[in-house]
């Protein structure tokens, strides 16, 4: 996302200037303001068929007005002007088993936080072994959790289809999603059943297939409701002037960044510990691009450092660059001032293991997200 949410309420005023501005379909520059990644996942209904954007139009009016943080992810980029984050991993056409194919790469990739899943449609319409298909789901499912143990992925049963045939077909197969939901559930997995058939009937649909601009926005409506009723998938609404107060986690370690003991001592060198959602694990990233504690402490770069090694302190916010931070869309988190990466001491994933800046390197343990 290129802005932040004061930005995203004067959108919905241009929208109608806007509108069909922005419709190409195709990767592009990651856009990307330091929210809670979120990744739509699926196919032509994902990217938005006969409707460009489909129904992240709707999510991210909605998420604008509830006053959340969030930074879509994915390779492919479309979607009208009004829309302000393109990103997303919707491929028309692409059954369940061509998603599974490419997952690894993308999350290794994107590195999201939250995973919007609606896929088999395809499998459906392609006649491709429709009875295996919940298997298939299964699979892909798996491979997610696997390869983004901290991500919550919400898999949606899919929408109704007009012929008669295929939408008996879709509800054989929706009818074991949440079978396969509960078990990855009682797994220790997290996985959320959305209910998207319910959300929308055949008249919702414009050529039987894809639905209308009002269709995708009621499954923007259910995306939206069950994002709500899992805390930290969306992080938590801002107060519209500022940023978004989240843990920052190490990809490595799973352990957040924390001011030791919940000392306020200016010059306190950061470190590595268990998440416990304490006062002094929430940061805030500012307008300002700075990264802020209690409300008032700053993430600094000590003296003024610009070397590998230079220790990673909190300090009081007075807006020098060495507090000023890039939160990028591969997870790093670089000193505007150094161009340095967040980095724990020797890449270490114990408590207490100090943070310092360090050489960009694109390995995981200078990689976080923020939840």
């Amino acid at each position: 996302m290129r802005t932040r949410a004061r930005w995203l309420a004067a959108t919905a005023v241009l929208g109608v200037v806007l509108a069909g501005v922005l419709t190409s379909t195709g990767p592009a520059n990651a856009e990307s303001n330091g929210g809670v990644r979120v990744m739509p996942l699926g196919d032509s209904i994902t990217e938005g068929t006969q409707v460009p954007g489909g129904y992240r139009i709707g999510l991210w009016q909605r998420l604008a007005n509830g006053r959340y943080t969030v930074d879509f992810v994915g390779s492919q980029f479309n979607g009208p002007g009004s829309l302000g984050d393109h990103d997303h991993q919707g491929h028309p056409g692409w059954r369940i088993d061509q998603i599974d194919a490419n997952i690894v790469n993308w999350l290794n990739t994107q590195r999201p936080r939250t995973v919007l899943l609606h896929i088999g449609t395809n499998d459906i319409l392609q006649n491709y072994n429709v009875s295996t298909a919940p298997n298939r789901l299964s699979t892909l499912i798996d491979r997610i959790t696997a390869t983004a143990p901290s991500a919550d992925v919400f898999v949606a049963q899919i929408i109704p289809l007009s012929n008669s045939n295929q939408e008996a077909a879709a509800r054989t197969f929706n009818a074991a999603i949440p079978g396969i939901v509960q078990a990855k559930v009682n797994a220790g997995k997290r996985v959320h059943l959305v209910d998207m058939h319910s959300a929308l009937t055949t008249a919702d649909l414009i050529d039987g297939i894809h639905p209308t601009s009002g269709g995708y926005d009621k499954m923007a409506a259910r995306w939206y409701s069950a994002l709500q009723s899992v805390p930290g998938t969306i992080g938590d609404p801002g107060s519209g002037g500022g940023g978004q107060t989240t843990a920052i986690v190490g990809a490595l370690s799973g352990r957040c960044v924390d001011v030791p003991g919940a000392a306020t001592t200016n010059g306190l060198q950061l470190q590595l510990w268990d998440c416990h959602g304490g006062t002094n694990q929430r940061w805030t990233y500012t307008s300002g691009k700075a990264l802020t504690v209690y409300g008032n402490k700053c993430l600094d770069a000590a003296g003024y450092g610009t070397s590998p090694g230079t220790l990673v302190t909190i300090y009081d916010c007075h807006g020098g660059t060495n507090q000023q931070w890039n939160v990028n869309a591969n997870g790093t988190i670089t000193g505007v001032q150094s161009g340095l990466c967040l980095d724990p001491y020797n890449m270490g994933t114990g408590n207490g293991t100090k943070l310092v800046l360090w050489t960009c390197t694109g390995q995981t343990n200078q990689q976080w997200s923020r939840r």
